[in-house]
């Protein structure tokens, strides 16, 4: 698959994301974040098996892949999501998006330390826009960085858990295909959330019993779309582009979901959100290597024009 479809899946999965936020947020304040959780998770790894299934790719892992398996189901499921979830349930969503916004520039710091890749400069200009593109789009909301809470700080922490989990995912997909990877990651993380509900939150798998029909449309649409097709799409595009590509597009996560809440929950847009669109943009252009690729592609054709032009002359 060329880059330029898998830009247009990153870009998609950024979308389902966006709007996810919102239901989570609204999931997340029914019933106990992480019980809740563990069930929106089993529904995405059943999900994912089903269509790896259908499309023949289901095999048993090694046992090396399993180490694999169970650092990223650590990481990237038990930890991140059970975090988001608590998170999302003591903060505002507006701060939750800013720090989501975060996830590209530690994605590219930490790729540079683990992974030993080293971004270009245009790249890095892509962070740099990006992150002042979310700023500017939450600072636009006009709360600005206030009513700062230790939810802000569950959510930081399931970014760094993700990031460090892309890691793995990057490690993994050498032998492992990242859809087969993230069905495994999933199924085996739902367990682990479900466990931990039974101590942190007693007795809230009754309340599934007690939940009306708009908690269940949202929680099947979150399961299996945003986190079951959504991070199975994502994985696979972080085995294929490489963590820093993948993850610039996390900023368009912000807007979306600014967007989410424009629709569901009332709020309004102004024209410094318009400026943190412009920059977000700008920012996965840079950072996804586009604008690069172009640039180079521009000075081929002109040294290749030239080339043609002097022989030409030659001839004559």
């Amino acid at each position: 698959m060329n880059h330029l479809r898998l830009y247009m899946i990153l870009v998609m999965v950024m979308f389902i994301w966006g709007m996810n936020l919102p239901a989570l947020k609204y999931l997340t304040v029914q019933m106990g974040p992480v019980t809740m959780t563990s069930l929106r998770i089993f529904l995405a790894g059943i999900t994912v098996f089903v269509i790896l299934r259908i499309m023949g790719l289901v095999r048993k892992p090694s046992k090396k892949e399993w180490v694999y398996i169970a650092g990223g189901s650590l990481l990237n499921v038990i930890i991140h999501h059970s975090l988001i979830s608590l998170g999302l349930a003591i903060t505002s969503g507006t701060n939750a998006s800013l720090i989501l916004g975060t996830g590209p520039i530690m994605t590219a710091v930490f790729s540079l330390l683990l992974l030993k890749l080293t971004p270009s400069k245009w790249q890095w200009l892509g962070f740099v826009l990006g992150v002042l593109g979310v700023f500017a789009t939450i600072l636009a909301g006009g709360n600005g960085l206030s009513d700062i809470s230790i939810g802000d700080g569950y959510v930081l922490l399931a970014i760094i858990s993700q990031v460090l989990s892309f890691v793995i995912i990057t490690k993994a997909a050498k032998t492992l295909d990242p859809r087969l990877l993230t069905a495994y990651m999933l199924l085996l993380g739902s367990i682990g959330l479900f466990v931990i509900g039974l101590f942190m939150e007693p007795g809230q798998w009754k309340m599934f019993g007690e939940m009306n029909t708009l908690f269940w449309l949202l929680i099947f649409a979150s399961g299996i779309l945003a986190t079951g097709i959504g991070h199975m799409s994502y994985n696979y595009s972080v085995g294929e582009v490489g963590p820093p590509k993948a993850a610039i597009f996390m900023n368009l996560n912000t807007l979306f979901a600014l967007l989410g809440s424009v629709m569901f929950l009332g709020e309004s847009i102004n024209q410094n959100h318009l400026v943190g669109l412009l920059l977000i943009v700008g920012g996965v252009l840079f950072g996804s290597g586009t604008m690069e690729d172009w640039w180079k592609r521009r000075i081929e054709t002109a040294s290749e024009r030239q080339k043609e032009e002097k022989a030409g002359r030659l001839k004559s």
